[in-house]
């Protein structure tokens, strides 16, 4: 039997979509993990090109809007949930903590991304430092998906949830599909 990859969760299940942001992110890393050493043995061919477009694209396009859709959307409606059963004190300080991360990951992103782009343009990339950008987001990630996913599946209404999938699909400039 074919083994298909796993369609990703749509706009209607926002939180599974987030995770899969996620998912993706690390797929991401896990590339640019690898992309010194490759360096060292192969310069900066077509491969390594290639992957650093790869690279690019998503954190350039995808990974702001996750940023947005946790900032704008999703933190508030979880501060929000306050008092409902399943809440947890220490929740907003933790998102908190996240949105400064966002902040922290943006300028990071902001320093390593010419390496990159230099590097998808052919150009050497001989001292490409991104070991610590890889850390501070799987620890951010890591936070998100133990300490905020799981309280945004209890704590969201149905309706709470279809309004994040609807500014998701918005910020992304896609229409809803006709009923």
């Amino acid at each position: 039997m074919l083994e298909l990859p796993k369609a990703a969760p749509g706009f209607d299940d926002p939180i599974g979509l987030l995770r899969a942001c996620h998912a993706r992110i690390s797929e991401r890393l896990d590339l640019l993990e690898r992309l010194p050493e490759y360096l060292d043995t192969h310069g900066p061919d077509a491969s390594a090109q290639a992957a650093a477009r790869r690279v690019l694209d998503y954190f350039d396009k995808a990974a702001a809007h996750h940023h947005e859709d946790e900032e704008h959307d999703l933190f508030p409606l979880l501060r929000g949930a306050a008092g409902r059963p399943g809440w947890q004190a220490e929740l907003p300080a933790v998102l908190d903590r996240l949105a400064a991360e966002h902040g922290t990951l943006a300028q990071d992103w902001a320093r390593l991304r010419p390496e990159l782009d230099a590097l998808a343009r052919g150009e050497s990339a001989a001292d490409l430092r991104c070991e610590a950008v890889i850390a501070a987001y799987r620890q951010h990630m890591a936070l998100e998906n133990e300490r905020v996913f799981p309280f945004a599946e209890q704590l969201l209404s149905a309706r709470e949830r279809a309004a994040l999938g609807a500014s998701m699909q918005a910020r992304r400039g896609i229409a809803p599909a006709p009923e």
